[in-house]
């Protein structure tokens, strides 16, 4: 798996997870009809990936503005690629960062890591809203 796979997982997990917790009390009991709905879902089943996504698409600035808080440190991801990794619990190091950019097509210089933090950051939002994601549209200028 590689790192924009670790950092998709991690931003749709938590989306998943904030879907589902206003539901987990009350759905959970009254939630018999449900069961049946996956034997028609046969037509479905080519979409079961589907399943681990949420169905709208994700609101990266909420999910990571709620990261940053539950992190307790002062991170700022709308500006700064480790800071985004760190509020999502990933190794923010160079090395990580060097394989990011690999993954991303990054072709300057890696030893300019403000350069390739800059690239980095930029790439990562659109490709994040190439895959579903709601990014603020002044973070993908």
């Amino acid at each position: 798996m590689g790192i924009f796979d670790k950092i998709k997982g991690a931003i749709w997990g938590q989306a998943k997870a904030a879907e589902a917790a206003p539901t987990q009390g009350t759905a959970a009991t009254a939630n018999p009809a449900p069961a049946p709905t996956p034997a028609p879902s046969s037509t479905t089943a080519a979409t079961s990936p589907a399943t681990s996504a949420p169905s709208a698409p994700v609101d990266i600035a909420s999910i990571l503005d709620a990261a940053v808080k539950n992190s307790g440190q002062k991170l700022d991801w709308k500006h700064s690629i480790v800071d985004l990794m760190k509020a999502l619990g990933m190794d923010a190091s160079l090395s990580e960062r060097k394989e990011l950019a690999q993954e991303l097509g990054y072709t300057g210089d890696v030893g300019d890591s403000a350069k390739m933090n800059m690239f980095l950051h930029k790439a990562l939002l659109k490709k994040l809203a190439d895959n579903g994601g709601k990014v603020p549209a002044d973070l993908l200028d």
